[in-house]
């Protein structure tokens, strides 16, 4: 629990930053909907945005073979910048975020969430440990060790299982459940 509370607040946190950039570089209207569309963003990218990833790339997936490595690595940027698009549309429609013209307000926004993620995906894992020890100072907790958060220190129980079905980020918050 304590590791989905630490993942949940820092990209809350590091979300609405992002949002606030948004508004301030873009003509969409953040403001102090920013809160509201953080909970909003935070949420989307931790559970809605792999699944529709998975559901584009299990479409596009059928014809990878026909397409060549450039081809390709067109294909999943565009993938990933449909996702980023779905996302900032769910949150315009269920926050406050509000937006003026199409072009600057709709398509832009989502390639700042495509630099926002790459970014966090840099440095999510010091942004977690550094929330994490908040937390635990916070809560008069004992901090869990980072390289064995089950406490089993034997490899094979650290090895995923290619074949159950999951996504590496999935695995990770199954992991963090335990």
């Amino acid at each position: 629990m304590r590791k989905w509370v630490v993942r949940f607040a820092s990209l809350l946190v590091f979300n609405v930053v992002v949002l606030l950039v948004i508004g301030w570089l873009t003509p969409a209207r953040v403001g102090w909907s920013a809160l509201w569309g953080g909970v909003i963003l935070t949420i989307a990218t931790i559970w809605i945005k792999p699944l529709i990833t998975r559901f584009f790339q299990a479409r596009t997936a059928t014809s990878a073979g026909q397409r060549t490595k450039i081809g390709e690595k067109i294909v999943q940027f565009f993938l990933v910048l449909i996702v980023a698009f779905i996302v900032w549309i769910l949150v315009v429609l269920l926050s406050g975020v509000t937006v003026i013209g199409f072009l600057w307000g709709y398509l832009l926004p989502p390639i700042f969430l495509l630099i926002a993620w790459t970014i966090y995906d840099a440095i999510d894992d010091r942004v977690e440990a550094h929330a994490g020890a908040l937390y635990d100072r916070a809560t008069g907790g004992r901090p869990v060790d980072a390289a064995s958060p089950t406490g089993s220190s034997s490899p094979a129980a650290a090895r995923p299982d290619p074949n159950d079905g999951l996504t590496a980020e999935q695995r990770k918050m199954l992991d963090d459940l335990s």
